[in-house]
């Protein structure tokens, strides 16, 4: 068997979400609307953030980074989400490629919980020491940020994808899953998983439990600088900057808790599907609304890139009327 994990003779197939002929066109549609969305929604933040030079600021450079983050983590998931489930639980798919798509997934998403724990220092530098930020949030450190958040992700996926493919497989390989992840794959190896489960639980506090604190910290300096204000405007502001990046804080690690953070011997095929669900086609729909709904830039910033775009299709909507000469009619004079 273990011949079979390196030649990648080993398969498995996704359990279907239905099989009823009726139910799986809905179903295709829905998530297919969803996945689109999630597209339109990003690359339009992403395409904001790049052409509108008045959100060129470190802020707004993370939300660039996290639109592209959604994408490549939306596209990794949903593709084969879509082809299983008109399959109806038929195609298959090698180990290599499950792996494949662990990595990346692991990749992306750990990416993304340390990114949103790089956005919350942001804001506390923001708020908390206004005076400095500039000089605090040099484009330099915002670069050494990003890449670490990957340099993390990329460490976090590495060894757990490798120590997963190595597993030997048999007998029944249908993943009560739409996709390969971790905790799901690792219930098909029929050998002792306890030292897997041990570095999945160990690598996954790490990726989401500590930047969680270093969230937390970050906003109960923000909440106590802001009670300080004797501003209420500047206290609805502050509180304004925050509320959409905290939203999208509780959703991203609220899931990951319950999938990642529990005890294995707790966990549940069918409320790790639908808990993943939320995470991995909701969450990227919902994202960019937020931030687009809540940040008044951010809109604004929507509006004038929609205009420049209606303008090189058809700039003579926007050039005024040219004064027409009227021949003034002598009987009403």
């Amino acid at each position: 068997m273990e011949e079979e994990n390196q030649t990648g003779v080993v398969q498995f197939h996704f359990h279907p979400f239905s099989t009823d002929p009726a139910v799986v066109p809905l179903l295709f549609v829905a998530f297919l609307l969803l996945y689109l969305g999630s597209l339109v929604g990003n690359m339009t933040i992403g395409l904001t953030v790049w052409r509108d030079h008045s959100l060129h600021t470190p802020m707004y450079f993370f939300l660039f980074v996290l639109a592209v983050l959604e994408i490549g983590y939306s596209t990794n998931i949903a593709p084969l989400t879509l082809a299983g489930i008109l399959s109806m639980g038929r195609m298959l798919i090698s180990l290599p490629g499950c792996g494949a798509q662990m990595f990346l997934f692991i990749l992306l998403g750990g990416s993304d919980c340390v990114l949103l724990a790089v956005m919350a220092y942001d804001r506390y530098v923001a708020i908390c020491h206004p005076l400095h930020y500039n000089l605090i949030m040099s484009w330099e450190l915002c670069g050494q940020m990003t890449l670490g958040s990957l340099g993390l992700g990329f460490l976090l996926s590495l060894p757990l994808t490798i120590l997963i493919c190595h597993l030997p497989f048999c007998g029944h390989n249908e993943i009560h899953h739409f996709f390969c992840d971790m905790p799901a794959v690792m219930r098909l190896a029929c050998t002792d998983t306890r030292l897997h489960e041990a570095t999945l639980y160990a690598l996954s506090v790490v990726a989401v439990a500590v930047p969680f604190l270093l969230i937390c910290l970050s906003y109960g300096c923000i909440v106590a600088t802001i009670l300080r204000m004797n501003s209420a405007e500047g206290k609805r502001r502050a509180f304004s900057t925050c509320s959409s990046h905290l939203i999208v804080v509780l959703l991203q690690y609220g899931c990951c808790s319950l999938i990642y953070l529990r005890p294995s011997s707790s966990y549940s095929p069918e409320e790790g599907q639908a808990v993943s669900v939320v995470y991995t086609f909701f969450s990227p729909v919902l994202n960019p609304l937020i931030y687009s709904i809540r940040n008044q830039e951010v809109t604004d910033a929507i509006r004038r890139l929609m205009a420049r775009m209606c303008w090189v299709r058809k700039p003579e909507i926007f050039l005024p009327r040219k004064n027409i000469p009227q021949t003034r009619n002598k009987g009403m004079m």
